[in-house]
């Protein structure tokens, strides 16, 4: 595991051969006044609760940049079923204060392993119906392995750190607060 930090620059220092023909100014190989903007871009860390729809539309938006080649996306939805029970919606509760506090200390986490750009992490709250999204977690880079290994500790850890709490709401009337397993402070049995 590497530590990358934050870098304020998208272009790296090119060493030109030789045998590399002249540069001519405005050639596509040399940054426009718009590309040389976006390397003044400061990373971002967005993270939302919300009992509105979320749109993954916009959360990739928020992520994307012209210095980046890579924005990945992980989109959880409400399914219909879980152990032979139909499902018809989730509700979501969480402690805001300090679950903003632990996706902030995740985006951190995040940074220090991997050179990202920016991160959305935006989690619904309240009754989420079947297929409504519930959350929606983006992150932009470079490339796209530290986007998608990024990306896949995020959702993991979001669910073993984040003290959010789900409850699923049955079609024949009854619900059921889940155990989440995964959370560091749940105690195994």
């Amino acid at each position: 595991m590497s530590s990358w930090g934050t870098s304020s620059s998208c272009f790296s220092q090119e060493t030109k051969s030789l045998s590399s023909p002249p540069s001519v100014e405005g050639s596509a190989l040399e940054p426009t006044e718009e590309d040389m903007n976006a390397a003044e871009e400061k990373s971002k860390d967005i993270v939302k609760f919300t009992t509105e729809k979320l749109s993954v539309e916009d959360a990739s938006r928020l992520v994307t940049s012209p210095c980046c080649g890579a924005v990945s996306l992980f989109v959880g939805t409400t399914r219909n079923n879980f152990e032979g029970k139909r499902v018809v919606s989730l509700e979501y509760e969480a402690y805001i204060p300090m679950a903003e506090n632990e996706v902030r200390r995740l985006c951190r986490d995040l940074r220090q392993r991997w050179p990202l750009r920016h991160v959305a992490v935006l989690h619904r709250l309240g009754l989420v119906p079947v297929s409504e999204v519930s959350v929606v977690i983006a992150v932009s880079s470079a490339h796209r392995a530290a986007s998608l290994e990024a990306l896949s500790y995020a959702i993991n850890s979001l669910k073993a750190r984040v003290p959010i709490w789900k409850k699923e709401i049955y079609e024949e009337s009854s619900s059921s607060w889940k155990r989440n397993k995964e959370c560091f402070w749940a105690t195994s049995e």
